[in-house]
């Protein structure tokens, strides 16, 4: 069988700054590394290096014995060439996975294709490398690996302690529903957690993407590390990247001391980046570097301030294949953080969700904001009925803020009434069928509150108007606007609006 790209490992020049590789020696004299290979030559320049740096190595030349050693024998890091001659590499990686979970695999290709590195990615491989390749390049890797590894025993430990408090580890996170579309969400949420494959979510605003990069994080092995949350439409452009990046002293005015940046924040965790798409280009290309090697350059540096072992999860509630279409996401940045994609359904499509998360947000804002031992309201068939029929343009958000004013108008043991039910745009009777026009709503509510609601509905019909007339790109949306972004999107957040979910604005008065 040919084999793409065959070559030894180059071992000239190449020692990297070992205080980069930030895991303690006796750690790597743990940690058990198979090497597998059928060139000799590669195959034993790598043992050979690994052994120097510490690692308790063991190699493998044939494809039907690797097979063997992986199902008999615990190894925290595989490295796996993908062109095996017998037995595929693809079929070692299955079988060393099923052996051991928690084992990672690092496929060696001397055809790195987009192709054939995502495929590998997807099917569970931690990272690639693509041949020839330099021993600087393998080292560093190896180092990010080794961190992963001593990360993940320290997460068990973690887990195993809160389990033995009789804890539910799944109650860091608890999603709720008993939908077909969100079990299947939750599932390949939970099996994605398992790897460090990269994730990238979609779905509309407020469907609960932070909620599932929450999840994954949280039944992780990086599970004791660092969550770390970046919305990128929120952070002013100008200080995105040294927020992202860090900065040395002297980089810009007022940047009186070395900062490390969020990347560093969530080194050995994960960085969960909100609405990619908001992100400027070129904070995309240096993103791309840290997602390819793991090398942070910090603002005005010049030179490497940091190797980082990083997890990545990507959101957005927009299209990602517009986006590129539209120049304002790099499609190589696509390829590497979709490794595994997931996409929450809107509330609308998944209806038998909606009593149970308003039971839900009922109990825990009657806990919230009433006092103890009052008895809650609850709601009627025709309350629920009328949550269930409506369109939920802000998705769970929506819906979480509209269950919280019932709770603070409420009687303690009320029984909550379809008219009870006020939704974000203040137009009730347009979705709970009652016949009330929304000016008769309007007067029947005390000044404050009536306000309150006209407010809303402008600010919605406003929203709307400057987000569809610049194509939903929120910077020229926010010029429009005469604010900056942060203000815009907070306003959006505010009243559960997405890009993608907003209708043409109809420019009526709010009390007709």
């Amino acid at each position: 069988m040919h084999k793409p790209g065959h070559g030894t490992l180059d071992l000239r020049g190449s020692t990297p700054d070992l205080e980069l590789i930030a895991v303690e020696s006796e750690v790597r004299r743990t940690i058990e590394v198979l090497v597998i290979d059928d060139e000799h030559t590669l195959r034993e320049s790598c043992a050979s290096l690994l052994r120097t740096e510490g690692f308790s190595v063991t190699v493998c030349g044939r494809g039907d014995d690797a097979l063997r050693l992986v199902r008999a024998r615990h190894f925290d890091i595989v490295l796996l060439d993908l062109y095996m001659s017998q037995v595929s590499g693809m079929e070692i990686m299955a079988a060393a996975q099923d052996a051991r979970s928690q084992t990672l695999v690092i496929v060696m290709t001397g055809n790195p294709s987009v192709e054939s590195s995502v495929s590998a990615l997807r099917a569970g491989a931690w990272d690639y490398l693509p041949k020839p390749f330099s021993a600087t390049h393998f080292q560093i890797l190896m180092g990010r690996a080794a961190h992963a590894v001593a990360v993940a025993r320290e997460s068990a430990s973690a887990r195993d302690e809160a389990l033995g408090a009789s804890q539910s580890f799944s109650d860091h996170v608890p999603i709720f529903g008993q939908s077909k579309p969100l079990r299947e969400v939750i599932e390949l949420a939970a099996k994605v957690a398992r790897t460090d494959a990269s994730v990238f979510i979609t779905g509309e605003s407020g469907t609960g993407k932070e909620l599932v990069a929450q999840y994954i994080h949280f039944h992780s092995r990086r599970s004791s590390r660092e969550l770390v949350p970046v919305n990128c439409a929120a952070i002013p452009e100008a200080l995105l990247e040294s927020e992202m990046f860090g900065h040395v002293e002297g980089a810009f005015t007022g940047a009186v001391r070395d900062k490390e940046g969020l990347l560093e924040v969530a080194n050995g965790g994960t960085l969960f980046l909100d609405e990619l798409t908001e992100l400027p280009l070129p904070t995309q290309a240096k993103l791309l570097r840290v997602l390819q090697d793991g090398v942070v350059r910090r603002v005005g540096s010049t030179k490497t301030d940091a190797v980082v072992n990083v997890r990545f999860i990507a959101a957005t509630n927009g299209n990602p294949t517009e986006a590129i279409a539209k120049g304002i996401l790099r499609k190589d940045l696509h390829y590497r953080l979709r490794v595994v994609p997931i996409h929450i359904p809107p509330l609308r499509e998944r209806p038998e969700d909606i009593p149970i998360l308003a039971e839900q947000f009922l109990g825990q804002f009657w806990a919230q904001h009433r006092d103890r031992g009052s008895e809650p309201p609850v709601f009627s068939p025709e309350a629920l009925q009328t949550l269930c029929r409506a369109p939920w343009l802000g998705n769970v958000r929506e819906l979480r803020n509209v269950v919280e004013h019932l709770v603070v108008m409420a009687t303690p043991g009320a029984r909550i009434a379809s008219s009870d039910i006020v939704f974000i745009d203040g137009d009730s009777a347009a979705r709970n069928g009652e016949g009330l026009t929304f000016g008769a709503t309007l007067m029947a509510l005390d000044y404050h509150l009536a306000r309150d609601r006209v407010l809303a509905k402008f600010e919605m019909d406003y929203l709307t108007h400057v987000v569809n007339s610049s194509g939903g790109n929120i910077s020229d949306a926010a010029r429009m606007a005469g604010v900056d972004r942060t203000t815009l999107y907070r306003l959006m957040e505010k009243h559960g609006m997405g890009r993608d979910s907003l209708a043409p604005a109809t420019g009526s008065d709010p009390s007709d």
